[in-house]
């Protein structure tokens, strides 16, 4: 990304961000902002959490994936 491109980014979030009125969202993004930037967070993960990304990832190798159109169709449709 390009510097030019970084800071269109950074204007475009800002502009997005002083829109909000969700809080959720605002909540959200203030705990992003809030979150730890040094080292490495897969080591902040429970061993359950690693073992549940471990299986996605392997679901992903073996092809056992849906797109996201077929997704929402099966959760709509029960």
């Amino acid at each position: 990304m390009s510097i030019a491109e970084i800071k269109q980014t950074k204007t475009n979030l800002i502009a997005w961000i002083e829109q909000l009125s969700d809080t959720k969202m605002l909540s959200v993004l203030e705990s992003i902002k809030n979150s730890k930037t040094n080292g490495d967070w897969w080591e902040d993960l429970s061993v359950s959490q690693r073992e549940n990304i471990d299986d996605g990832i392997r679901d992903v190798e073996e092809g056992r994936t849906v797109s996201s159109t077929e997704f929402w169709n099966r959760l709509k449709n029960g």
